[in-house]
């Protein structure tokens, strides 16, 4: 490419840097110094009160993979994100084919099935701690009087009890997101597409499965990798429910860098974590982004 010699096309070229330099320093500012920032203080030991320490070099991230608690909390974040992310799938798309159809006050379901998304995750956990509850909570009264248990449960400071909790609240909690995003791509399917599958014998699930699924897969590519990235960063609920307990129990990435950096006051090896965890989803990214460029070429 020609450098612009003409005055016109020279000033429309400052006028496209000068148009994106704001972009970029804010780009740099929010993500690129954070980042930089953060694989530096990883290779020192600091104490986080003054945010002084030695350069220690790798260290910290041979300290981290050497030790148990790393790999445990590693698999507490895939364990909590796959099955949270599954749930919110399976009862996304469920409730979204639901509200799709013409029901009675369906524009009052679609109101009231967004409230756990946008009601406070303080609020919706101390809800939800109380229906927990080993000795008033109202789930373990229920399960009493209906004779599946003998005694209260301890749904928080047991496992796997804890784990299936938070599961179920981070389900519940976010899958109207999936909701949203199914509901409006099922707008758009043409109906010609059902009255040639139901012409050709196709019955409601046959439907779903050859009309449906396929004309969703794009938009579910979407949401499972947002909410994958969301899930597996997740720290206020879990924090909230539990503690990262009983013990370490049910302690996630996000949780374990909280508890390096202000409980252990330990923000070298916070930040490895933390640099850590980016690699682990850069990993999936790339998968993403790999399976998606090979559905691209089909």
């Amino acid at each position: 490419m020609k450098p612009a010699t003409n005055p016109l096309d020279r000033r429309d070229a400052w006028l496209g840097v000068m148009l994106i330099a704001p972009s970029v320093l804010i780009f740099c500012a929010v993500i690129v110094y954070p980042l930089v920032s953060a694989i530096y203080l990883s290779l020192f030991s600091i104490y986080t009160p003054t945010l002084q320490g030695n350069f220690v070099g790798l260290s910290n991230y041979a300290e981290l993979l050497a030790g148990g608690e790393f790999w445990h909390s590693l698999a507490n974040t895939l364990i909590w994100t796959v099955c949270t992310l599954t749930l919110q799938v399976v009862l996304g798309i469920a409730a979204a084919l639901m509200l799709h159809q013409a029901i009675i006050f369906r524009s009052l379901a679609r109101s009231l099935i967004l409230f756990p998304y946008f009601v406070s995750t303080v609020v919706a956990v101390l809800v939800w701690r109380w229906l927990f509850n080993d000795l008033y909570g109202i789930l373990n009264h229920l399960m009493i009087w209906a004779g599946l248990l003998n005694m209260p449960l301890d749904w928080l400071g047991s496992m796997p009890n804890a784990m299936v909790s938070i599961v179920l609240v981070g389900a519940w909690k976010y899958f109207p997101f999936v909701v949203i995003a199914v509901l409006a791509r099922l707008q758009t399917i043409p109906d010609n597409l059902y009255e040639a599958a139901t012409i050709d014998g196709a019955g409601a699930w046959g439907r779903f499965w050859d009309v449906t699924l396929p004309q969703l897969k794009d938009v579910l590519l979407v949401v499972v990798l947002l909410r994958a990235i969301w899930d597996f960063k997740e720290f206020d609920l879990i924090y909230l429910m539990t503690g990262g307990g009983p013990l370490i129990a049910t302690q996630t990435l996000p949780l374990m860098v909280y508890k390096e950096a202000f409980g252990m006051d330990a923000m070298g090896r916070a930040t490895a974590v933390a640099v850590a965890m980016m690699f682990v989803m850069l990993v999936f990214m790339l998968l993403y982004l790999r399976q998606a460029k090979q559905d691209a070429a089909k």
